[in-house]
């Protein structure tokens, strides 16, 4: 009998726009993986501003569907972007730096080919990453809701006073706070806008969200995480042009009286990084833990 060929993989690429001189590693990327085998098509975005011939486009659904990985070339903001639309489906994310943090972005793009021939031929390490989905309720109606990889912020206007926000968790009264806003963050986020404003750093493994104040009237005011199973409901008691964003897309003109209601996504991302990856390498690195000045703190 003749043997069936096992089916073509498709890899979808993401790249972020805009990018100068972005066209001679993202040829490389596709000619390598076509010789190996490989279908690749663009997501439709990637495609409408790179627009290189002969590549299929494919709308975020198709990708979700068909793709068996999505390589995202750019910066931790791109991963951001795409990371939300895909969390309903399965397909895991490599990401290759073209940015400047990278702490989700992990893979230098020096390094790039030999490392993604690593990991899509099986040697990497899977990590799974949760996510915050939030709601925002006015008179007990939903006006808009959104997701999460890093954060949900709530916050004041540009030379607005200072906000005041109720804090609920599982139903229970936590406090009402005057500050310039709160971070709602995921572990991924704890590394991000809540790491400068004081919060703590939240391995990925952990089971938790970290509610971080934004400048606090109160200095006692503390960051605290409580369980990601956790139901938190923030509302609106005073301030002016108050805003809620999610991951950085905001949605302004709440008024007195809103609720956000933040919870745990039932989705995941997963993120493939080399094998041997470690997360507090990538602290040190993006961190700088490991730099003295003037030779300061070396061993001798």
């Amino acid at each position: 009998m003749p043997v069936t060929p096992a089916p073509q993989k498709t890899i979808a690429l993401v790249v972020r726009p805009n990018t100068a001189g972005i066209e001679k590693p993202v040829g490389g990327v596709i000619d390598h993986l076509q010789g190996a085998g490989y279908r690749v098509v663009f997501e439709a975005e990637t495609a409408a501003h790179l627009r290189m011939p002969g590549i299929e486009a494919m709308s975020v659904a198709q990708i979700g569907e068909t793709a068996s990985a999505a390589i995202v070339m750019g910066g931790d903001g791109t991963m951001l972007g795409i990371a939300r639309q895909l969390a309903p489906y399965t397909v895991p994310l490599i990401g290759i730096n073209l940015g400047r943090l990278g702490f989700m972005t992990d893979i230098p793009s020096e390094r790039m080919i030999p490392v993604l021939d690593d990991i899509l031929n099986g040697k990497s390490d899977a990590e799974r990453r949760t996510l915050l989905e939030g709601r925002v309720m006015r008179g007990g109606a939903m006006i808009t809701c959104g997701l999460a990889v890093n954060d949900v912020v709530v916050a004041r206007g540009a030379g607005a006073g200072m906000v005041e926000l109720k804090v609920t968790v599982d139903g229970r009264f936590m406090y009402n706070q005057r500050s310039d806003g709160l971070i709602i963050s995921t572990p991924t986020g704890s590394t991000a806008y809540a790491l400068s404003a004081g919060g703590p750093l939240l391995h990925p493994s952990l089971s938790g969200t970290v509610l971080v104040p934004i400048a606090p009237h109160a200095l006692s005011n503390r960051p605290i995480v409580v369980p990601d199973s956790s139901e938190i409901v923030i509302e609106i008691v005073s301030g002016r042009d108050v805003s809620v964003n999610f991951d950085m897309q905001t949605f302004a003109s709440l008024v007195h009286g809103d609720q956000i209601i933040i919870s745990r996504s039932p989705n995941c991302i997963t993120f493939l990084h080399p094998e041997g990856w470690s997360y507090y390498d990538t602290l040190r690195e993006k961190l700088h833990w490991n730099e003295y000045p003037s030779g300061e703190g070396k061993l001798k």
